[in-house]
Formats: C-alpha cells, structure tokens, sequence
C-alpha cells in the first residue's frame, strides 16, 4: 500500500510539473520540474518512506522499461541500418563525454571539501 502511495505522489507531482511548465511557457520538461518538486517532498519522512517503496518497486522490475527500447530498435531496423555507425558513434562519444564531466564535477566538489584523492 505504501508503494501505491509513493506512485500516486510521484505521478502528481510530474503531473504538477507539467502543468507549471505549460502554464508558464518554461522551456524545462514538466517531469524536470516535478523531479524539482520531489526533492522537498522527500524531506518529510512519511512521504520519503512512500517514495522508497515505490522506488524499489520499479528497481526491482528495471527490465521491463527496456522492452519498448527494443521494440523500436526492431520497429525501426531500417534506420538503424542506414545510420548505425553514426548512432554508435554518438552513443561512444556521449558516453565518453558524460563520464568526463562527471568526473571533473566529482574532483571539483572533492577539491571544494578538502577531500581530494592522493592529498590525505
């Protein structure tokens, strides 16, 4: 009962976030800002505690969000044969990217609390 109310909470407040963003023409996804709304939700422990379980929930079935990914893959074989060696290089060089710029945050917010790696 505690996952549907963690569900029921998440799914109002991307509704929420929806509704901001189109009422006031922001150019941030509606999700986005619903995740924004979360995160003082989250605060309070009765609500924490819903949205872990729901969390946990949808972990445990991780999987299944893959299968409409493969579905258009298959859907869409024709593409991916006419532009799969650019979508592979996008994907690498993205990765590449995001790894990189995680990095660098990470070391930048070790070195701002005095924690960085080989200076104990």
């Amino acid at each position: 009962m505690n996952a549907l109310r963690g569900f029921a909470l998440l799914l109002l407040l991307q509704a929420c976030g929806e509704g901001l963003s189109r009422l006031l023409s922001l150019p941030i996804p509606g999700p986005v800002i619903g995740l924004l709304l979360l995160w003082p939700v989250v605060q309070w422990t009765p609500l924490r505690e819903a949205v872990a379980a729901a969390a946990q929930l949808l972990l445990n079935h991780l999987s299944l969000f893959f299968v409409p990914a493969g579905v258009g893959v298959i859907a869409h074989l024709d593409l991916v044969s006419a532009y799969g060696m650019r979508l592979l290089a996008v994907v690498v060089l993205s990765t590449w990217i995001g790894l990189a710029v995680t990095a660098l945050t990470l070391r930048a917010l070790l070195r701002r609390t005095g924690r960085e790696p080989g200076h104990e």
